[in-house]
């Protein structure tokens, strides 16, 4: 078996994993347990098979990277907008409690940890091994397990993440880097976040 499949095939079972951290299920914590199974021991494992960091897009994204990432970033913010008129979204969200607004800002900055092992785990260490040999089988192989792990979020979320994350794979794989859809990922749910909060304070006119 060649590398980039035998590197997916090794790394598939840490979906599963991520979803039960060992101990309190607190925001910090579960940062923590996703830098680990998501980050650290896919590193470990590909280093092992004689992986390079670009190989894996752990790399700064080049100009079509970036540019894509500026426009996705436009469209996050009017999805976003639209988002709110989803009563069980605007429930869901934020998924952290806090109080005032340095608080609001420390969740924020554990959900963009919790966001870099999710990109970095999906569109680089299970995408872009595979995408050197089949650039779009390599982005739906690694769509199917992302989805899923957002089965028990709205139920909309599903059928969104596929959706996102074929367009965060073209992305990466146009910017050679996983950074893209992390900034467009993490982007997108502080500002949805923002406005849920707002929605639940009154302070939105069309909600």
């Amino acid at each position: 078996m060649e590398r980039a499949s035998l590197l997916f095939l090794a790394l598939l079972p840490l979906v599963i994993l991520a979803r039960y951290p060992p101990l309190e299920r607190g925001l910090g914590a579960w940062a923590v347990w996703l830098l680990v199974v998501y980050l650290a021991v896919p590193a470990l494992v590909a280093k092992a098979l004689g992986f390079r960091l670009e190989e894996v897009g752990i790399n700064p994204p080049n100009g079509r990277g970036v540019k894509a990432a500026l426009i996705l970033m436009a469209l996050a913010a009017l999805l976003s907008i639209a988002g709110t008129f989803v009563p069980s979204m605007v429930a869901y969200y934020p998924r952290f409690t806090f109080n005032g607004w340095w608080g609001f800002l420390e969740g924020e900055l554990l959900m963009g940890a919790i966001m870099l092992t999710h990109e970095a785990f999906f569109r680089g260490f299970l995408l872009f091994p595979l995408a050197r040999k089949n650039r779009w089988g390599a982005i739906l192989a690694q769509d199917f397990p992302y989805a899923l792990a957002h089965i028990g979020k709205p139920g909309i979320e599903v059928p969104y993440s596929f959706m996102a994350g074929v367009i965060f794979g073209w992305v990466d794989t146009e910017g050679e880097s996983f950074v893209p859809s992390f900034l467009v990922h993490w982007f997108g749910s502080a500002f949805f976040d923002l406005l849920c909060v707002f929605a639940k304070t009154g302070h939105l006119a069309w909600v």
